[in-house]
């Protein structure tokens, strides 16, 4: 069992590729078009793999849920990477910051980032294959 996709509702769709294809550069657009949403016009797309993706839409109002807050919603996803490193080279070299880093671990790195939609969205790396080890406190 996998999670297959996340669908996100942005303003931008194009912001929103813009972060994602630097944090994730073998993925590529998998489908698009257009229709509506209980009667408002949105576009949408599906970024990703042959096996996972994102879909986005774009006819999202307001601004996204404080993250500092203790409102009901989504307060991140993570997704597992080879290489912190790497991602946040290419995530700081398209112009988005760290958020915050992951708290000190002897068997996994992590860093945090806010997507242009405001989506907080982490990355980890295990350093280990030992399910004890990487899950541990």
């Amino acid at each position: 069992m996998y999670l297959e996709h996340v669908n996100l509702v942005v303003d931008d769709i194009e912001q929103a590729l813009n972060f994602y294809r630097a944090a994730f550069p073998h993925w590529h657009v998998r489908s698009e078009g257009s229709g509506s949403w209980h009667g408002k016009a949105r576009n949408w797309l599906h970024f990703g793999d042959d096996y996972h993706y994102i879909a986005f839409s774009d006819h999202g109002e307001g601004s996204n849920r404080e993250l500092t807050g203790h409102s009901v919603g989504l307060a991140h996803f993570a997704y597992v990477v080879h290489s912190v490193d790497a991602v946040i080279a290419r995530l700081n070299q398209a112009g988005y910051p760290v958020d915050k880093d992951g708290a000190e671990h002897p068997h996994r790195k992590n860093v945090y980032f806010i997507d242009p939609a405001g989506f907080e969205v982490e990355f980890v790396e295990y350093l280990s294959d030992i399910p004890a080890e990487r899950n541990s406190d």
